[in-house]
């Protein structure tokens, strides 16, 4: 074998060890976006007295953090309202979200949160970094992730 070929096996045998790190770090990504917190859209998400009407007040984008404060007849949750920074018609509505998933950190008036749209629902990161801290999942896909019972 001569010296170039045992580089380049050395080499794809080095990437193939590599994989299944790069693979653990994706689903450890993916497990802290989920164990962040959850609730449905519907028990989440709400209109501000000042926004557009209609289902059009969430898109994708960025939006200010207008306010902050306990949610209404809701123990241990925050309720924010955001504002979109986009130009375009006013959006601005207000999320629920559990005062777990901002136990590492929280979100004050002023500051930026970055709204992703995803397939399941909207996901919420913090604009500066880009770690999500709460999803508000659809409906339907929330009620398939409630625990039943099983009998054996």
């Amino acid at each position: 074998m001569t010296t170039l070929s045992r580089a380049i096996s050395l080499a794809l045998f080095a990437a193939a060890c590599a994989l299944p790190a790069h693979a653990d770090s994706t689903s450890s990504a993916a497990s802290s976006a989920g164990s962040a917190s959850s609730a449905s859209i519907s028990d989440s998400i709400g209109s501000s007295s000042n926004s557009s009407s209609g289902d059009d007040r969430v898109a994708a984008g960025d939006y200010r953090v207008i306010d902050v404060a306990q949610a209404p007849a809701r123990t241990d949750t925050t309720r924010m309202t955001l504002r979109a920074t986009a130009a375009g018609p006013t959006r601005e509505f207000y999320l629920d979200v559990p005062n777990r998933a901002l136990a590492e950190r929280r979100v004050n008036a002023g500051e930026l949160v970055r709204v992703n749209e995803r397939v399941y629902g909207y996901e919420f990161a913090y604009a500066d970094d880009g770690r999500p801290f709460f999803l508000a999942l659809q409906d339907a896909w929330y009620r398939e992730l409630g625990s039943r019972k099983v009998a054996i």
